[in-house]
């Protein structure tokens, strides 16, 4: 059972990896939480996984500052907004009939907007690439 779920949590990081990869070149996917996902399933599978994906461009770039530091771009945090907009907007039309749900999710959405725009610092994108 256990080695099942090493295998699991791989496939779950490398499927991640993909779409968060994917998410760097297309602007409408988010690429932060599918790299964040990412960097969890692999802990959780394989320490040598885990050193291999902290070592890549990838994390580098769009994991560690927000980790380390609480930082991001403009563009990323314009990016991950909107995105979370967008999908929690497709979620809040179909709940048309269950207004405590548009509620709770609009709360989410609220939450959210507040995070990144108070506790989330922004910082050029030059400033992150002399590091």
């Amino acid at each position: 059972m256990r080695k099942t779920k090493k295998i699991l949590w791989i496939m779950l990081g490398f499927i991640s990896l993909g779409v968060g990869a994917v998410g760097v070149v297309l602007p409408l996917l988010p690429s932060f939480p599918f790299l964040l996902l990412t960097l969890i399933s692999f802990a959780k599978s394989s320490k040598k996984l885990e050193d291999w994906f902290r070592s890549t461009k990838l994390h580098r770039k769009h994991l560690e500052p927000f980790l380390e530091r609480k930082v991001m771009t403009r563009k990323t945090k314009i990016t991950i907004m909107l995105s979370m907009t967008i999908f929690m907007g497709i979620g809040f039309w179909f709940m048309g009939a269950v207004p405590i749900g548009r509620a709770v999710l609009a709360a989410v959405w609220l939450g959210h907007m507040i995070y990144f725009t108070r506790k989330v610092r922004t910082i050029p994108e030059q400033e992150l690439e002399l590091e």
